[in-house]
């Protein structure tokens, strides 16, 4: 049976992957200024010209899906009668999951039963969207939505987050760090190492000094984690430094050989609270521990 993989822009997924796979998306909208941003996943608007503003020291901050949204989405597909996974961005980030979960209840009152299931992927940007991405190949291969649903729940926390912010006086500016550990790590010049946990949270995980230090630690965890690399991507996302991106892919493929590395920028959604800078590897491993 035809069914159609939703996921968010939080997946910050490249627009051809998007296209290529036939990805329905929810988009979630950034404020930065006096400007509302839909995250469309670049199709309309300056992604290099945002994060310049990132860099200049503008914070811009970010709101969950409202429940209209996911009605609306949900009942295209509804009336259509076409099965629905929604692949959504970690519930321990953001408050669209129970949004969705809220819709489908609520379309469950007017509609009787509907065929709509909702995973919470515990993941976010490239982590988000690797596991989408994925997925969305073994849905080509055939597999039916309930063998995939399967995969995503058993798959899901094997799929590593590792992250550096650059600007560690952004996440201070964004409310997540103190005034006083920001200027301390400033001047240590610390890089914080960030992961997504078992919870679906990004939690400190090592602080490193130096910028160099820092993505040759991103490397080595990557690397000393990896599983099946042949049978698996690596994604690596960053905030306005391709070429850095480019080194690290570089990198990691001298010392494995995935089966393929994709290099691409974060959505506003999630560069908002990282910062300029910052930089992440996504990728399968073995399962995510705290």
């Amino acid at each position: 049976m035809n069914y159609q993989i939703i996921t968010d822009s939080c997946s910050d997924l490249p627009l051809e992957l998007v296209d290529q796979y036939n990805l329905d998306i929810v988009h979630f909208t950034i404020r930065i200024g006096d400007e509302d941003i839909v995250d469309d996943m670049g199709e309309n608007f300056d992604k290099e010209a945002f994060f310049q503003r990132l860099k200049e020291g503008e914070t811009a901050s970010t709101s969950q899906v409202n429940v209209h949204s996911y009605l609306e989405k949900f009942k295209y597909y509804i009336e259509k009668e076409i099965p629905v996974l929604y692949l959504a961005f970690s519930s321990a980030l953001s408050g669209s999951f129970n949004s969705a979960v809220q819709a489908k209840k609520m379309l469950e009152e007017e509609y009787g039963e509907v065929d709509i299931d909702i995973i919470d992927t515990k993941g976010a940007s490239l982590g988000q969207g690797i596991l989408v991405y994925e997925a969305s190949q073994k849905q080509k291969e055939g597999f039916t939505k309930e063998e995939l649903m399967d995969w995503v729940e058993k798959n899901k926390l094997h799929y590593h987050s590792w992250v550096t912010v650059d600007d560690i006086k952004h996440l201070q500016r964004g409310g997540r760090i103190s005034s006083t550990a920001a200027t301390v790590g400033s001047l240590l010049h610390v890089k914080p190492i960030l992961i997504m946990n078992t919870e679906g949270k990004l939690v400190p995980a090592a602080k490193v000094r130096g910028r160099k230090k820092s993505i040759n630690y991103l490397i080595d965890q990557t690397v000393s984690h990896l599983t099946d690399p042949e049978d698996h991507s690596i994604f690596i996302g960053h905030v306005g430094v391709p070429d850095e991106a480019k080194a690290i892919r570089d990198k990691i493929l001298e010392r494995v050989s995935p089966k393929e590395v994709v290099v691409s920028s974060y959505g506003p959604t999630v560069a908002a609270h990282t910062g300029f800078g910052s930089i992440a590897v996504f990728s399968y491993g073995d399962t995510r521990s705290d």
